[in-house]
């Protein structure tokens, strides 16, 4: 349940967060430097907030954008196979099922946890229902959107078998981009993120619960690119969203014309080399706007 008692702590640390840095939608911990939601939405908000448009059945992205993610899911699964023993894979927040079957399609067996999933063979179940060892877990840009992440990781590494791996990719919102960007970052994405985390801050969790970080990108975590593309297109007059552009209609969260849809793919189009440039600097500075991480059980 994402419902938290007034005055809770940080989700992350368990500081008090009266004294946090408030934000726009958010409050900074002091302590670990994790923000969260401010105000903490409600198990309806966040129904309302996943309902629709978030995944609907047809697709999300027009043009080549369905296909483009079933190929980066397939490459994910193939490096998944790689490095994990022998055993079944979990993945947290399997969103559509495209890393499951990346992973089938492998010979593995897979278990994927989803908030009301739109497939039979997808578990509407909480982390801590989930028992046995698994040799792989994945918590592919699902980290965010839980109540209690901290306790999420800490579930997931009792679970995972003798040398089992655990992936992470999240929004880092220690990101040059994140910066630049404050209240209107890509990544913020109100009120499903419910937590908004440092790379340092997960790198040092996942040390305390004794798993040995194998791999740290600040590429491979995805949205890097996207995120100063969509900051740079939204400062344009008029605020266009580039993230509706890219989506099909019935995935929009607000109707679009055609005229005005053209215009903002035609701006992204020329902002491009600029978001390059700027996505590729950060990613060299350590501080992109996404972290991957892979890190294995003993």
């Amino acid at each position: 349940m994402a419902d938290r008692e007034p005055g809770a702590g940080c989700p992350w640390c368990g500081a008090p967060l009266a004294d946090g840095d408030r934000l726009g939608g958010r409050v900074r911990c002091r302590a670990c430097g994790v923000a969260a939601a401010d105000p903490w939405p409600s198990g309806a908000d966040l129904d309302r907030a996943y309902a629709g448009a978030y995944r609907p059945s047809s697709g999300r992205f027009g043009g080549p954008g369905d296909a483009l993610l079933r190929r980066s899911r397939s490459s994910l699964a193939r490096r998944l196979d790689r490095i994990a023993p022998a055993g079944r894979v979990l993945d947290v927040g399997a969103g559509d099922g495209t890393l499951l079957d990346a992973l089938r399609r492998l010979g593995r067996e897979t278990v994927g946890l989803e908030r009301a999933p739109a497939r039979p063979d997808l578990a509407d179940r909480d982390l801590s229902q989930v028992e046995g060892e698994w040799a792989a877990i994945v918590f592919w840009h699902s980290l965010e959107h839980l109540p209690e992440p901290a306790a999420a990781l800490e579930h997931a590494t009792a679970r995972l078998a003798p040398g089992g791996v655990l992936i992470v990719a999240v929004p880092n919102s220690d990101s040059l981009q994140a910066r630049v960007f404050g209240d209107r970052w890509f990544a913020l994405d109100p009120p499903r993120h419910l937590v908004h985390l440092t790379s340092g801050a997960l790198r040092v969790r996942l040390q305390s619960l004794g798993l040995r970080i194998e791999r740290v990108s600040y590429m491979r975590g995805g949205q890097v690119v996207f995120g100063w593309l969509y900051g740079l297109v939204g400062a344009l007059p008029g605020r266009p969203n580039l993230y509706d552009a890219v989506r099909r209609p019935a995935a929009r969260f607000a109707p679009l014309s055609v005229g005005r849809r053209a215009a903002t793919l035609l701006a992204a189009v020329l902002l491009l080399p600029l978001a390059l440039l700027a996505a590729a600097a950060e990613v060299l500075a350590r501080r992109g706007g996404s972290v991957y991480v892979e890190a294995r059980a003993a």
